[in-house]
């Protein structure tokens, strides 16, 4: 099989815009990949253009020929615009080989483990600012089958934290922790934003809850400080969705970072480097639960992988997102009851629709982590459950 076309598609998705690629094979196969790099959409775009010369003229079953030569040939190595055109193209092959061969992709890495995996909601706090709100909010996730259920409860925070900031934070915390208690696990998310004796305090304070993990505490750059605060707290936690290969993740293993690794399926290197990654935190044992906060492709590929990977535990999942993501994709994945069916579908298990695609053009957003509105959404948005029923 050769290349007979590269396209790439920037559809809006209101948080971001979802970045997608389609090749096409010279026997008239497609394979979709997806390389949604959060508000540098053009720039990686113009990235997986670049890289369709490597692809003129190769066998593209040959998956890791071409993702070796393509690494090692931009000489500058690693970083997001790279390796989530890496990614993407990674993963579109893959979608063609097992098209090819009439079998899902996770048949091409060993053949599955489960059939389904349980998920935790990210998006389901939408509109929620007060306490008694999460905990609303909360009981309603429940009821749509989650047992797990993900939040940023630091506002604009940057750096440090007040001592009135991290009490209302925690009052937050407390309030979804009672309205939950016995039936769903919380994670709190921190995106990057603390400096250590910040982060020391927030972990400390989150013991009494018994959460699930606290996700990406600390400013990225600095691991020896996870290492510091992972010997200071018994409070699991969790980073990775910001490092790119299994080379990255050599020093998280190596330091002792993390009790739960997050690499992003497009971000990282792709499908097969994911499940290295994955490989390398069983040596360690340490959890595996991939950052999958993005469209439908990143998706499918990131099911892929939880069907085969051991040390797998939970799928990230938006409870709640645009409307028309199920008018631009057919995705073979079913959330019922809190648990993702793996799809059975040959290659990823996803479909886009390009004519959908071109009614919801790019439009700029800009990063909301730290200006407090990160539970607030458009007056206007609706918003579409994945979650049909509960268990």
């Amino acid at each position: 099989m050769k290349l007979r076309s590269l396209t790439t598609y920037i559809c809006d998705a209101y948080r971001t815009n979802w970045v997608f690629v389609k090749l096409e094979t010279d026997d008239g196969i497609e394979g979709w990949g997806e390389a949604t790099l959060e508000y540098r959409e053009h720039t990686v775009e113009a990235a997986l253009l670049a890289l369709e010369h490597g692809l003129a003229g190769r066998e593209l079953g040959n998956i890791q020929g071409w993702w070796q030569d393509a690494y090692r040939d931009a000489y500058w190595r690693g970083g997001p615009v790279l390796t989530s055109a890496l990614s993407a193209i990674e993963m579109a092959l893959w979608d063609i080989k097992g098209k090819a061969l009439g079998v899902p992709v996770y048949e091409l890495l060993g053949g599955k483990l489960r059939s389904s995996v349980e998920c935790y909601a990210n998006g389901w706090f939408a509109g929620a600012r007060r306490p008694e709100e999460f905990a609303e909010k909360a009981r309603a996730a429940v009821a749509w089958g989650y047992r797990a259920l993900k939040w940023d409860p630091f506002g604009s925070a940057f750096r440090t934290l007040s001592p009135s900031a991290l009490r209302a934070a925690m009052t937050a915390v407390e309030a979804v922790a009672e309205a939950v208690e016995g039936e769903a696990g919380i994670i709190v998310e921190a995106h990057g934003r603390f400096e250590l004796p910040a982060a020391v305090q927030v972990a400390a304070a989150l013991e009494q809850f018994g959460v699930l993990w606290l996700e990406e505490p600390l400013i990225p750059g600095n691991l020896a400080n996870y290492a510091a605060l992972k010997g200071r707290t018994s409070t699991p936690i969790s980073l990775g969705e910001r490092l790119y290969t299994r080379w990255d993740f050599r020093e998280v293993f190596d330091r002792g970072c993390a009790d739960v690794v997050q690499p992003d399926v497009s971000h990282a290197g792709g499908v097969w480097e994911a499940r290295t990654i994955a490989s390398l935190a069983e040596l360690w044992q340490v959890s595996f639960a991939p950052h999958n906060p993005s469209g439908p492709v990143a998706n499918a590929a990131t099911l892929q992988l939880a069907a085969c990977t051991p040390n797998f535990t939970y799928l990230e999942t938006m409870a709640t997102d645009v409307p028309w993501r199920a008018e631009i994709s057919a995705e073979g994945a079913v959330v019922t009851g809190g648990l993702a069916q793996i799809p059975e579908e040959p290659g990823l298990g996803v479909r886009i629709d390009p004519d959908a695609v071109a009614r919801y053009p790019y439009v700029r957003h800009d990063l909301r982590h730290y200006t407090g509105a990160l539970t607030e959404i458009r007056p206007d948005a609706e918003v579409t459950l994945h979650v049909k029923e509960s268990r």
